[in-house]
């Protein structure tokens, strides 16, 4: 067994790191459906899962309609919110961001848009957001840094060497 082969099986080891946790994690359809799970249960019962499935994705998706947590997180330490982001980054307690922040961060434009779109008030988007982005960036990483979709799990390996 050589160094690299050695390694990953130690990652595979840890739990949280299991092939099908990181599998569950890592697939921006699942997170796309956590984050949607998370909002909802903030913006109540009232509205469609899919059409806040589709809203999510228009604000956390690049231009290739890709899930772009990356960008979120560069926002925020562009908005001097690098501590908050770095919590939800690492391995302990998420810190906590305000909705004036999150609309900072996100920009008025594209929450306004949200509400919109599912018919509901800008407020109770921000709410859900708040309360939404912390979960959905803290499952997207571990130790600090975003695993991407879906090789996370193998690049955290190679940034051992």
């Amino acid at each position: 067994m050589n160094c690299f082969d050695y390694t990953l099986s130690l990652i595979l080891q840890q739990p949280e790191l299991s092939l099908s946790n990181t599998a569950k994690r890592g697939k921006s359809m699942d997170l796309m459906q956590l984050g949607s799970q998370l909002l909802a249960s903030q913006l109540g019962n009232g509205v469609n899962a899919d059409s806040i499935n589709k809203a999510l994705g228009g604000l956390l998706s690049d231009s290739n309609g890709k899930l772009d947590l990356g960008s979120l997180i560069s926002a925020m330490q562009g908005q001097d919110l690098g501590a908050i982001a770095a919590s939800w980054l690492g391995d302990g307690d998420n810190a906590g961001i305000s909705t004036t922040q999150v609309r900072e961060v996100v920009g008025k434009d594209k929450v306004a848009a949200m509400a919109s779109e599912l018919d509901s008030d800008e407020d109770s988007i921000l709410n859900g957001l708040k309360e939404a982005l912390p979960q959905l960036i803290d499952n997207s990483s571990k130790g600090g840094t975003l695993l991407d979709n879906p090789g996370g799990l193998l690049n955290l390996a190679k940034s051992l060497f």
